[in-house]
């Protein structure tokens, strides 16, 4: 089992939600920790006692990337650990073709797939030169089941989950590339999500919405299991095995 004491961990997307989470437990482990979002938070952070570097840079911006990466490496000195979580959707019916447009298409693509691709590649030469070498996606269920916010938000995290595959076959043996797929968690964004989360609740056999730290908790597991790769692992309370 790989050690994390003190290994440099990078959470794009962490100023809420799942990614918050994901860094908090990070901390928790003894990682030191950076964050990244599109803006910057209104107050510094602290986790597990510790001030944390905020990067501000769009994932979708492979220049932005540049700097967000270089950054931790000004910060810390090394990069052992990205994960993957800033994502982007909108709350549109799949069969309400007319209220995707393109420029959604573009935007959540270039988030949630480019997005991943511009962190990993920005940060795989450190990355190689670490003994822990190990990247974590927060891909979705959506990716897996024909379900999620979004048409385009579903087909993002299925490419996503491929795109974990293909990474983790290029990159083996420095680089572990794994994913977590989660069902329904309980976030700022699925708040408002009454009638879906009654559904999950009467339907999964764990009978609970998750919460960040199911998910976090999982990240971690995938970080410290030295060989593990090419893996999409569901956190979903078991909701996948539902007709």
């Amino acid at each position: 089992m790989t050690a994390v004491r003190d290994a440099v961990a990078l959470v794009t997307g962490s100023t809420s939600g799942i990614g918050q989470g994901i860094a908090q437990r990070l901390a928790e482990a003894g990682c030191r920790v950076a964050l990244n979002s599109r803006t910057r938070p209104a107050e510094p952070v602290r986790l597990a006692g510790r001030a944390v570097p905020h990067l501000v840079g769009d994932v979708a911006d492979e220049s932005a990337v540049a700097d967000v990466v270089a950054g931790v490496l000004d910060r810390y000195g090394r990069l052992d650990i990205v994960v993957n979580c800033a994502g982007a959707t909108k709350n549109v019916p799949h069969h309400d073709l007319d209220g995707i447009s393109v420029a959604d298409w573009n935007r959540i693509l270039g988030v949630n797939v480019v997005g991943a691709w511009n962190v990993v590649k920005a940060a795989a030469p450190h990355l190689r030169a670490s003994p822990i070498g190990a990247v974590v996606n927060i891909s979705s269920m959506a990716g897996i089941r024909v379900t999620g916010s979004s048409l385009p938000y579903s087909v993002s995290k299925a490419a996503l989950n491929q795109l974990t595959r293909a990474l983790a076959k290029a990159l083996g043996p420095d680089i572990r590339v794994n994913a977590v797929a989660p069902g329904l968690i309980d976030t700022p964004w699925t708040r408002g999500w009454g009638d879906r989360q009654q559904e999950v609740l009467a339907l999964a056999p764990l009978g609970r919405i998750g919460s960040p730290a199911d998910v976090a908790g999982m990240v971690l597991a995938l970080v410290e299991a030295d060989y593990v790769t090419g893996e999409i692992v569901t956190v979903d309370g078991g909701l996948s095995l539902a007709n």
